[in-house]
């Protein structure tokens, strides 16, 4: 099982109440890996990043995408080294791609970003 697979796995796990599938394929390039649906009848994404450093690789049609698509979309980046976890709205996949994981992010853990991805829409 590689890095985001499990990172996917620990999301998952944390979020019983969410409703996630897994929608990552090469036939929409730059789709995000998840589409989640929460107990408050929201649809949200959400693009799984794993990085070793700061640095976090986006394609061009993942950062067109996130571009495309401002509103209801997340990066949950986990870096491994500390295994720590921060949640990014999608809107700003621009900055992130220039800033890195030391960008400023919406949520610390993934505890917050569970309960995050959780309350949307309520």
């Amino acid at each position: 099982m590689g890095p985001e697979a499990k990172l996917y796995k620990k999301l998952k796990t944390k979020t019983p109440r969410i409703i996630w599938t897994r929608i990552e394929n090469l036939s929409l390039l730059g789709c995000p890996d998840l589409l989640g649906y929460n107990t408050f009848g929201h649809f949200f994404t959400v693009e799984l990043k794993i990085t070793r450093a700061n640095k976090l690789k986006f394609s061009p049609h993942q950062i067109a995408w996130h571009v495309a698509h401002p509103q209801n979309t997340f990066i949950l980046a986990e870096a491994l080294g500390p295994r720590l976890v921060k949640l990014f709205r999608g809107s700003r996949i621009r900055e992130l791609a220039a800033c890195g994981f030391k960008l400023e992010a919406c949520c610390l853990g993934l505890d917050a970003c569970s309960l995050e991805l959780g309350q949307l829409g309520a």
